[in-house]
């Protein structure tokens, strides 16, 4: 039975009974204190974050020399204007930072060009004409300002830029991506040709840049030849054949006439005047006279002698092979020293050693060029104004490994990225 807030059971003993409170009702300003308590911490947080992020990019751009901020500007005002020119984003939000000496020379090599178009001046066609004191970039920073400057008056994405530039700069950012490139400097550059070319042909930008690019640059001018400019150099294929009637009598010659090496014994040939008797060298067949040529050649590891030979070059003894003799060659000796023979000759990189060579000829562009075939690069140029026919030339003291004249894939359509110009 129930005697007020105890229970007494039959035996007459007391136990007390559980105490049941009502619920209380949360006040709702309550409420809001506790979620302010957990919001306010993460806000702090979110903004101290912020803080940090900012103070963090501002200490990265002070650390940038004043060229290379200035070159992030420059990259910034070209993709505003620019259509389908997102590539230059990972230069001006510092994702790609060129070395200082990079920023210097490409802002002195583009005041130059731009001078000889606003104003008439003459064009330096040798990069290593431009001076690099503070007073010369000061001063090429100012004409690069003054052509920009009639940029910022035009409206956004005004200016299209061509589909074979567009396949190029997606071409470029996969390959930077991949690391075959260290910076992105040629994507600059053809979006600066795009804007320079208005009411030109446009598809024929690529071949522009790269056909300046290389006059102006001798040694390694690209690092990476996007694949419709490489496609463009390979439509130029040529058969190319050795001429035994020039090969030195040491060298064996294949029965088609497209590989050479040394022999162990000296042949009892015709001693024609064209041939080879001191050098072990080889020339083509056909001489060239006017147009676009190309042909690869798979070389030795040791020692090799690639180019052309003028019609006039004398080829007996053993004088130097070189520019003032009527030879445009590079040479590999010992294996590891890469050399133009120019007077004097000019030593090359040993990164820029190739397995294959490409050697492109442009008669009336007045260049002929050597590119890593395997790697689709730039390793030499050489600029003249062509008066005589020219002659493959072919040079080797290997016993072992041949050297081989290379059929030709005019076309990679794998390697491009978006729409295909070529397919």
């Amino acid at each position: 039975m129930f005697h007020g807030h105890f229970l007494v059971d039959e035996d007459n003993s007391r136990k007390d009974l559980p105490t049941y409170s009502a619920p209380t009702v949360q006040n709702p300003k309550d409420e809001m204190d506790c979620l302010r308590f957990l919001v306010e911490p993460a806000k702090e947080l979110t903004i101290r974050l912020k803080d940090s992020h900012e103070k963090a990019e501002k200490a990265k751009r002070e650390a940038l020399v004043e060229s290379q901020l200035f070159i992030m500007e420059l990259a910034r005002e070209l993709s505003r204007l620019c259509q389908r020119a997102e590539v230059l984003e990972h230069i001006w939000n510092g994702e790609d930072v060129w070395p200082p000496r990079v920023c210097r020379a490409f802002i002195l090599d583009w005041a130059s060009q731009l001078e000889s178009q606003m104003k008439g001046c003459p064009e330096k066609r040798d990069q290593s004409e431009l001076l690099e004191n503070e007073k010369d970039v000061e001063r090429a920073q100012r004409t690069i300002v003054e052509w920009s400057r009639g940029l910022k008056t035009q409206p956004k994405f005004s200016v299209w830029p061509g589909e074979s530039v567009v396949v190029a700069l997606d071409d470029l950012e996969a390959q930077w991506k991949r690391d075959r490139m260290s910076n992105l400097l040629s994507a600059m550059e053809l979006v600066i040709w795009a804007l320079l070319t208005e009411g030109l042909d446009k598809e024929a930008v690529p071949q522009l840049w790269l056909t300046r690019k290389q006059r102006r640059q001798k040694i390694a001018a690209a690092q990476y030849i996007p694949q419709t400019v490489w496609n463009w150099i390979c439509e130029a294929a040529v058969e190319v054949t050795l001429d035994p009637d020039t090969a030195n009598p040491d060298l064996l010659i294949s029965p088609d006439e497209k590989s050479m090496r040394c022999g162990f014994e000296r042949k009892d040939v015709p001693n024609f005047h064209e041939r080879f008797d001191g050098w072990w060298c080889a020339v083509g067949v056909a001489g060239l006279s006017s147009g676009r040529h190309y042909w690869e050649v798979e070389v030795g590891e040791r020692d090799w002698r690639l180019g052309v030979a003028k019609e006039s070059a004398l080829r007996k003894g053993f004088k130097s092979l070189n520019t003032d003799t009527g030879y445009l060659t590079l040479r590999l000796e010992r294996g590891a020293e890469l050399k133009a023979l120019t007077v004097p000759y000019t030593s090359l990189p040993a990164t820029l050693i190739p397995r294959k060579v490409g050697v492109y000829l442009d008669y009336g562009e007045g260049q002929l060029s050597f590119y890593d075939a395997e790697k689709r690069s730039h390793i030499y140029t050489y600029s003249e104004t062509f008066a005589e026919r020219l002659y493959p030339l072919f040079g080797t003291v290997e016993i072992v490994r041949d050297l081989v004249i290379k059929p030709i894939d005019v076309r990679d359509p794998g390697c491009c990225s978006g729409l295909c110009l070529w397919a």
